[in-house]
């Protein structure tokens, strides 16, 4: 399938992408994920591996478009999934600038 990820044209296959993404390690995943091969990955991480890009390059919504043609599944961060320190914005900026958080 014709895909364009950051204005660049590729022509990617589910299989192709199994086989790019087979021994990769997932990220820990943040925000979009795609399921491949039964592992979830980060949307960017599988993103830079397929096209070769950087990251920066391509936004996540490109990538999971294009891996939902092909039939994976795509999701975001799971509910009551997220890392604790995003839990309350307050007091992680209050201990990143050296504030007491108590």
């Amino acid at each position: 399938m014709r895909c364009v990820i950051a204005r660049f044209p590729f022509d990617l296959t589910r299989n192709g992408v199994v086989e790019s993404m087979k021994g990769v390690e997932p990220e820990e995943i943040t925000g979009e994920s795609v399921t491949i091969g039964g592992h979830a990955y980060p949307v960017k991480q599988v993103g830079q591996v397929v096209t070769g890009q950087d990251r920066r390059d391509f936004t996540a919504g490109e990538v999971v478009r294009a891996m939902t043609k092909l039939g994976f599944t795509c999701g975001g961060l799971a509910q009551g999934s997220a890392p604790a320190h995003d839990l309350d914005p307050v007091r992680h900026a209050s201990a990143a600038l050296g504030a007491p958080t108590g």
